[in-house]
């Protein structure tokens, strides 16, 4: 595909005052000498990758490949959700045991990882490269790289990378812009969590660039008949607590396999219930594992999650308990008298 070189639109630069523009070029200048100096990169985002982690990874490999002349790779652990099948760059990411596990990198770039056991098993992969960019929009504590561009009032990391790209002058292509549109579309569920304009300001430069909605949303599109009836029957079989205020669905081991992603869709129709202020889908991933995702309309909700070791955004966040599904549902139920 031909490359494009992007010009500012007035609304980007407007979002950015002009000290964190300065702030973010240099930075920048110093990650494009790493670049050319590196050999080898990887690229590596959260376990089992969402939208925004997928396609940041994709879009920033790309970059490097359009600037620097040098292809990363891009690995993972976990699964990659069925949804995310048709964007761009999706064949070439790499599970990590396929990786030759003698290979090092001179430099590793985390994406949307929150912390350092989120990445999984490409952590190993990431402590041993010489040098670590991170680019994400989480709290973090702990923040393993030496290079950051972290920003928690971000809407996703493709936002971040976005800002990076316009920032630095990199060319660009349109399978880069839809992936950067996928990660900021997806990890704003469709825009209904957004917290201010700079994310909408900057998908209408995506889309003055080309970008089309209606043709993001068609390759979103892609799931599995299986699929569709799993997250039905969970949904059906939710329950309700507190005047219906807390809507609860639960996915056995039996039916996890089925489940694409984080379970979005049962997220969203649950919320769609009239009266429901939170939402919490329990997944069994092992005996013993359960995942924990929560939503919530107006509230905070992430320092529940916090409770179990997760984290993540007020109003969208998540966990991994290692319990039963039914201690972990009573646990759950108990937390919410005091919300």
């Amino acid at each position: 595909m031909n490359t494009t070189d992007v010009s500012p639109h007035s609304s980007f630069w407007k979002t950015l005052p002009c000290n964190k523009v300065k702030q973010m070029k240099q930075k920048l200048e110093i990650l494009a000498e790493k670049i050319r100096n590196a050999h080898s990169i990887v690229i590596a985002g959260h376990k089992n990758p969402d939208g925004d982690s997928l396609c940041s990874m994709l879009a920033m490999a790309r970059l490097i490949e359009l600037n620097f002349g040098k292809i990363p790779v891009c690995v993972y652990d976990g699964n990659i959700p069925d949804y995310l099948d048709r964007v761009p760059g999706r064949d070439s990411v790499r599970y990590y045991e396929k990786l030759d596990p003698a290979q090092t990198f001179d430099m590793a770039i985390i994406v949307d990882y929150g912390d350092g056991a989120h990445l999984g098993g490409a952590l190993d992969i990431v402590r041993a490269a010489d040098t670590i960019v991170e680019i994400d929009h989480h709290k973090n504590a702990n923040p393993l790289g030496q290079i950051c561009f972290d920003d928690d009032a971000a809407a996703a990391a493709g936002q971040i990378i976005y800002r990076m790209m316009r920032a630095a002058g990199w060319r660009t292509d349109m399978d880069t812009l839809d992936l950067l549109g996928v990660a900021m579309l997806t990890d704003t569920g469709h825009f209904k969590f957004v917290r201010d304009g700079a994310v909408l300001r900057d998908m209408a430069d995506l889309v003055d660039g080309g970008v089309s909605l209606r043709d993001l949303t068609d390759r979103l599109n892609n799931k599995t008949r299986s699929t569709i009836l799993t997250e039905s029957r969970v949904a059906s079989r939710a329950e309700f607590f507190y005047h219906d205020r807390l809507a609860l669905a639960m996915v056995p081991m039996r039916d996890y396999k089925y489940l694409d992603g984080r379970g979005d869709v049962i997220l969203n129709l649950l919320g769609q219930i009239k009266n429901v202020e939170y939402v919490v889908l329990l997944k069994q991933q092992k005996e013993n594992q359960i995942g924990i995702s929560l939503r919530s309309r107006t509230h905070p909700i992430n320092h529940i999650a916090e409770i179990f070791g997760g984290g993540g955004h007020l109003y969208a966040a998540g966990a991994v308990a290692h319990d039963t599904l039914e201690n972990v549902r009573a646990r759950i139920i108990e937390l919410f008298k005091d919300v």
